[in-house]
């Protein structure tokens, strides 16, 4: 009866993985999906500690679990609860490298329960160890650098260095699978110090451009090695949980290449991060036209259609809220207002989503990036507000740019464009914009929480 009540508890909450998957697809799901995720992984666990036996013995320990449960579900809980929509992409890669070191710790207990396993085990083993610890360390610095506390590290011998580090690591594994007696149980160690490095040197040369890939790409190495834990425990349910997980970070990985008209190889040893410089289409007229508040409302508010191009600048400032203020002002004298969403906007993927989801935007006004562009020629105003890279018309026009054949949001072919930023620094990119000096554009400087606050409050008096 115990066996019958925990397969199905594993099955109740393989169930709800997939649904909450699916209902993760929609924002106005997400939540609702999340919550039944959550709940068949807490069936899952309750279900381990009841109804769970080896050899005829129930599972112990079950204080010092329900211990860890409990703190673990505490420091999430005022993780979440705490944290500024600025430093989502932090937590989200903060959590994920406790995924990995926890499939990383699994492997080192199994490898040390198991010594003379057979070779599919220690081939499962190994691989979860290689591919948690390569999550785990890269997570953190992914961590760091998002945090601005880690700078961004490239030299061309990094590449080298990296691909024959990677070479090591396969050697040595394919080396303890054929001959044990070569490492002995040492090899878990040495797997360990090489993955871990590999993790750090992997994501230390990717541009701040490259992140929302990385972190995607991290999380799907998580979801692998939790699979592989699934396998060693026989465990059905974290074997399906870790193959979705896994799944959708590749998939959402090449969607990510996609919109940014990359290959994964060339995001990871090709990144564009870092390196500033000034492309030859910002060498022509580079003239900046200034607009104040007051005409900005005017112009808005006699405009038949406005688009809002929000990026990271607008979740720096806060600005969400004031954001969806302006559009029910606007709305309310009769402009339709839209926002027109870049895949890659901000540091992780969907970060504009959730930011604006946060403020109750509804969702039918979030324009994907190939409609809106099919939207601009009948657009009278763009306010484009802390975005920069996904608007830059280099990606267009300018081979000599490393964005070039990058899909952008066409702002240009609106009928006028509003640039709100805080100064003419470039992007996270570190790529100009020659966009500031174009016929069409304005810019209006200024803080976007403080300028929209003000820009509501012009409109209201329009």
């Amino acid at each position: 009866m115990s066996s019958f009540l925990l397969e199905l508890s594993y099955l109740i909450g393989s169930i709800t993985f997939v649904i909450g998957l699916k209902k993760l697809s929609h924002p106005e799901s997400a939540r609702q999906g999340n919550l039944l995720a959550a709940a068949g992984m807490g069936l899952a666990i309750l279900g381990t500690i009841l109804f769970h036996e080896h050899n005829g013995e129930r599972i112990g320990n079950i204080g010092w679990i329900v211990l860890a449960v409990g703190i673990g579900t505490v420091v999430g809980w005022m993780a979440a609860m705490r944290v500024k929509m600025t430093a989502m992409p932090q937590m989200v890669s903060l959590f994920n490298g406790m995924g990995g070191a926890c499939a990383a710790i699994i492997s080192i207990v199994e490898y040390h329960s198991h010594p003379d396993g057979d070779a599919l085990y220690l081939l499962v083993v190994f691989l979860g160890l290689i591919i948690g610890s390569v999550s785990f360390s890269g997570s953190m610095v992914a961590f760091g650098k998002l945090d601005e506390k880690i700078k961004d590290f490239s030299a061309k011998w990094l590449t080298v260095f990296n691909l024959a580090l990677l070479a090591v690591i396969f050697i040595v594994l394919a080396t303890a699978m054929v001959s044990p007696e070569t490492f002995g149980p040492s090899v878990l160690w040495i797997l360990l110090s090489l993955s871990l490095l590999y993790g750090v040197l992997f994501v230390m040369p990717i541009g701040g451009a490259d992140m929302p890939v990385v972190i995607s790409l991290l999380n799907s190495f998580t979801g692998m090695a939790a699979a592989f834990g699934g396998f060693l425990y026989h465990n059905q349910v974290m074997l399906t949980g870790g193959i979705l997980v896994g799944s959708a970070g590749t998939i959402l990985t090449v969607l990510m290449c996609t919109a940014m008209n990359r290959s994964l190889l060339n995001v990871i040893i090709g990144s564009f991060g870092g390196g500033g410089g000034t492309s030859a289409a910002t060498k022509g007229d580079q003239t900046v036209k200034e607009i104040n508040l007051t005409d900005t409302a005017i112009l808005c508010s006699y405009a038949s259609k406005v688009c809002i191009v929000p990026g990271y600048g607008l979740a720096v400032a806060q600005a969400q809220h004031i954001c969806h203020d302006l559009e029910k002002q606007l709305e309310a004298k009769g402009v339709e207002v839209y926002y027109a969403i870049h895949p890659v906007a901000g540091r992780m993927p969907g970060h504009m989503n959730v930011l604006l989801a946060e403020a109750d935007v509804p969702y039918p006004k979030l324009v994907e990036m190939e409609d809106a562009n099919g939207m601009m020629n009948s657009t009278d105003v763009v306010i484009v507000v802390g975005a920069n890279d996904v608007v830059n018309p280099s990606a267009k026009d300018d081979p000599g740019s490393p964005i070039f054949g990058m899909p952008v949001i066409e702002v240009w072919d609106a009928k006028n464009i509003i640039v709100m930023k805080r100064s003419m620094r470039s992007g996270y990119a570190g790529i100009e914009n020659p966009l500031f000096f174009h016929a069409k554009t304005k810019m209006l400087f200024g803080d976007a929480k403080e300028t929209l606050q003000k820009l509501v409050a012009e409109v209201k008096m329009a």
